[in-house]
């Protein structure tokens, strides 16, 4: 008797239960991935439509421009002094509200920059001013 010689065919890949295999690691990564929440600024908003009146002594305007220069009340000041101006102007009056108010094109790190040195500064009531297009 001649023996038959088998050909190999090669081998399969069973694929009936990959579907089951991509779905199970998905849900695995989807369940030990963490996704970091940005904080944002932390600031109280007031309740809407509440208006107050407030003496114009009692407002110090910052504005900021396109290129993150900053004036504080009529006089230019670096970001960096922000800190110590503000918080001289806050002994001489606890009422203070700072008004920030930026240009347009204000880059967002000069716009967060200021706001940080105001917090520095322990001010608590800081307005936010609409920039006007």
């Amino acid at each position: 008797m001649a023996k038959k010689k088998r050909r190999f065919k090669g081998g399969d890949i069973p694929t009936a239960s990959m579907a089951d295999i991509a779905f199970l690691l998905l849900i695995f990564f989807l369940v030990t991935t963490t996704i970091d929440m940005d904080k944002g600024l932390g600031i109280v908003l007031p309740a809407e439509g509440e208006q107050v009146e407030v003496s114009k002594k009692n407002i110090l305007n910052c504005l900021i421009n396109s290129t993150g220069q900053v004036l504080l009340g009529d006089e230019p000041v670096r970001i960096s002094d922000i800190n110590r101006v503000v918080r001289q102007k806050l002994q001489e009056n606890s009422k203070l509200i700072i008004s920030v108010k930026s240009h347009e094109k204000t880059k967002y790190k000069d716009y967060i920059a200021v706001i940080d040195q105001l917090k520095r500064a322990n001010a608590t009531r800081i307005s936010i001013a609409e920039t006007q297009l």
